[in-house]
């Protein structure tokens, strides 16, 4: 189960015997940072109203603020991969949730994303993983974003999983995945390029880890 996953279910089994609404939850002075209506993230994501008082109890249980910052997003997902170091990964994954990139991840990033995640359609998935990939930005994934991220990955899993892994085998993966994708040889993946790779070749799909370590 993805980290992702384990926070989810984490939250959900964090629910209070309680009959506080959202809404009363919401006029807490002390929350910082205020999420939009239920009902908008209701019709916004994939998510219950009941999933989504639930999602907000324990965002909230380890964000009091209402927001969380890089360095506590690492914390929380860092312990998930003990065996390895998850720091690198969890910066990347961290700015593909912080979508308006002001340096924190309000509720609203969280469950939207979360969304995509868990209940999102395989071209909704692929879309996400493409912001993940683009590390700068600019709509295309170059090789040595591609390198990044798949490093970030090896060193997330650790030596534990990898145990023979040399250091050059990300970039051996690399190569292969970028040739192709890379269809037109321009030098950097588009999105359709990359969506049409992942649905067309599920070689892709499992060894660049776009599910099994994204979500």
């Amino acid at each position: 189960m993805g980290a992702l996953m384990v926070i989810f279910s984490l939250q959900t089994k964090q629910r209070r015997k309680t009959t506080d609404s959202v809404e009363d939850e919401l006029e807490l002075s002390t929350v910082r940072h205020r999420p939009e209506g239920l009902e908008q993230l209701e019709a916004q994501t994939r998510f219950s109203r009941k999933e989504l008082q639930i999602l907000y109890r324990g965002f909230k249980n380890e964000c009091p603020s209402g927001v969380v910052n890089e360095e506590t997003f690492k914390d929380i997902y860092s312990q998930f991969f003990p065996q390895g170091d998850a720091s690198t990964y969890a910066h990347f994954l961290f700015n593909a949730f912080d979508t308006d990139h002001n340096g924190s991840v309000s509720f609203e990033d969280f469950v939207m994303g979360l969304s995509i995640l868990l209940r999102g359609t395989v071209q909704e998935k692929l879309i996400w993983a493409f912001n993940l990939y683009d590390i700068n930005k600019d709509g295309y994934i170059s090789k040595e974003e591609m390198l990044d991220i798949m490093k970030a990955i090896y060193d997330m899993m650790g030596k534990c999983t990898y145990p023979v892994l040399k250091e050059e085998t990300p970039r051996q993966h690399v190569e292969i995945f970028f040739q192709k994708m890379d269809k037109n040889k321009d030098g950097v993946v588009t999105i359709d390029e990359f969506i049409d790779s992942c649905q067309n070749d599920e070689n892709i799909m499992r060894s660049m880890h776009l599910f099994e370590n994204v979500l």
